[in-house]
């Protein structure tokens, strides 16, 4: 069981002890994974920056995420869920989350340019995986930026998605085993309130 956000980051860290003060840099996904890179970054010396992906959750269960999307209305979903609703819904909700993505960009970087990932190890960073679409969309939208090499850090993760992403990354890191993943990422946290905004900014800025 692991405290909070930033007990996660700091137990990663030590994890990824090799890649302090080197040529990697820490992606997080907002919000949650940005109090988690935070950490990590502070601890090794790396640069910090954010992947904005959305969840598209299923109507009935807003948490449950049927697609991912970027700002550049990239998308995922898991075809089989998809499906099963209302189509004119689910376009219209990519979209409503693809707006969403694109404005923490604007609010999360201000005026700043985003790192190169070119020929970096790049350390892709969440508060844990559930369904494994946001984070498989991360990955895609870090490899078109050809770094070296793609890590995966989280401390928590269900042993299906653990395997699908093994095969499109170069290494995973984690904190508990998979077999051990209890359904749902803030169950394996004391804590795990809401992330805002303003905590985001703040932690990018430092």
């Amino acid at each position: 069981m692991l405290k909070n956000r930033s007990d996660a980051g700091k137990k990663l860290a030590v994890k990824l002890q090799q890649y302090k003060n080197s040529n990697a840099m820490v992606l997080a996904l907002p919000r949650g994974g940005v109090v988690v890179g935070h950490e990590v970054a502070r601890l090794l010396g790396l640069p910090l920056d954010i992947v904005v992906v959305r969840k598209v959750g299923h109507p009935q269960n807003p948490e449950y995420a049927i697609c991912a999307t970027d700002e550049k209305g990239i998308f995922l979903c898991n075809e089989a869920e998809t499906k099963l609703v209302n189509q004119d819904w689910l376009n219209e909700e990519i979209e409503r989350q693809r707006k969403e993505a694109e404005r923490r960009i604007r609010v999360y970087r201000g005026e700043k340019e985003p790192f190169q990932i070119k020929n970096k190890v790049a350390i892709i960073i969440d508060d844990g995986i559930a369904t494994g679409l946001t984070m498989r969309l991360a990955i895609k939208a870090v490899r078109e930026q050809k770094p070296n090499r793609i890590i995966v850090a989280v401390p928590v993760a269900p042993p299906g998605i653990v395997h699908e992403l093994k095969r499109e990354v170069d290494e995973i890191i984690m904190l508990e085993p998979p077999e051990d993943f209890m359904g749902a990422v803030g169950a394996h946290y004391q804590e795990f309130e809401q992330v805002e905004d303003d905590t985001v900014v703040r932690l990018l800025q430092s």
